[in-house]
């Protein structure tokens, strides 16, 4: 199929998916859209929950397979929006909407590509295109869910808003809960064990830690404590102080090797939330990296967390749009950023296959 159709394909998708409403876990109506999307184009559909996926017609189990995955649930528009966030509105190159940029726009070029090469019988691996739910919540019935049914993936594209650069390492994230242990007492007596003062000691170490592997790409891990909570009246020295601590993990170190050298250093007791997300990467020198590089692309390391935190593959998160404009009020994407990334991931692609 000619890029152009492809194009004013696919910006009529995600017109009409800026039109549906898809918060997370609320994706049902973009998923049919997605669904009818590709089976008006002869392909063979599969759903699970609200995610959608698809092979290439001459799917060959013996290839290995390239996963091309985006998100199309959103977060709830903010307070600050302007506009109507449902509208999908033109206004010269821009196309306004909740979901435009985040991650509409990589959705729908990611399909475009895929529906390029769908019936190509030559080709040296298989594609399989998955567009998933419940990014934006880190929910369990999105791409988890799903990865099970692909069979084994060689190597994936997570579109997200990198302005079509190639972020070839991503952040973990894990968040922690930590609870310091006293004893309750009378404040006007020495009686007690002041929990706020204990959790004070590890607080400080959480602020001062500097973890010895340092990333190429990220610089050391970040810990934050950003939550913090004690006491019951004025009186009474806190027999508990509760504290959170959003933990920004760098491909030097996992998520469960961060969790032990904490354990080791603090005296409160620590919880992890989850560790399933995971930091990512791919290799500077694997084959799709270089295809990006010899049209000019360039590469970094995104602090942002995606769905990419949830593979186990080599990933590289390459998508339309500016990450800069996801969650924001009055969202946009450009338009000519569409056509953009359609031919760069197909000419991408195209180096590999």
């Amino acid at each position: 199929m000619e890029t152009e159709q492809l194009y004013e394909n696919a910006v009529a998708l995600l017109r009409q998916m800026i039109q549906t409403p898809s918060f997370s876990k609320e994706e049902a109506g973009t998923a049919g859209l997605l669904a009818k999307f590709l089976q008006e184009r002869g392909v063979e559909v599969h759903r699970k929950k609200n995610n959608v996926w698809a092979f290439n017609r001459h799917y060959d189990p013996a290839k290995p397979t390239i996963l091309l995955n985006s998100h199309h649930d959103t977060v709830k528009p903010n307070g600050a929006y302007t506009r109507d966030p449902f509208a999908a509105t033109v206004e010269g190159d821009r196309l306004y909407g909740l979901g435009s940029n985040d991650a509409g726009a990589s959705g729908v070029s990611l399909l475009a590509a895929f529906l390029h090469f769908y019936d190509r019988k030559d080709l040296k691996y298989n594609l399989c295109v998955a567009i998933t739910a419940e990014e934006e919540n880190s929910g369990h019935d999105g791409l988890e869910c799903v990865i099970p049914e692909l069979g084994p993936l060689e190597f994936a594209i997570v579109g997200e808003p990198t302005l079509m650069q190639l972020a070839i390492a991503e952040r973990g994230l894990m968040v922690i809960d930590c609870t310091a242990h006293g004893k309750a007492g009378h404040a006007a007596r020495e009686e007690g064990d002041n929990a706020i003062y204990k959790a004070m000691q590890d607080i400080e170490w959480f602020r001062t830690y500097r973890f010895p592997k340092v990333s190429d790409l990220f610089g050391a891990v970040k810990m934050s404590v950003t939550i913090i909570s004690a006491g019951t009246q004025h009186n009474v020295v806190p027999a508990e102080c509760r504290f959170t601590v959003d933990i920004r993990v760098t491909d030097r170190y996992t998520n469960e090797e961060v969790l032990e050298i904490i354990k080791e250093h603090v005296s409160c007791e620590v919880k992890a939330r989850s560790t399933r997300l995971r930091p990512s990467s791919i290799r500077p020198d694997h084959p799709i990296v270089q295809a990006g590089l010899a049209l000019g692309r360039t590469t970094y390391g995104s602090p942002t967390t995606s769905d990419q935190a949830l593979l186990d593959i080599p990933s590289l998160k390459l998508g339309v749009g500016d990450s800069a404009r996801s969650h924001s009020a009055d969202e946009f994407v450009h338009l000519s950023e569409i056509r953009e990334g359609i031919e760069l991931y197909i000419k991408m692609l195209s180096a590999i296959l």
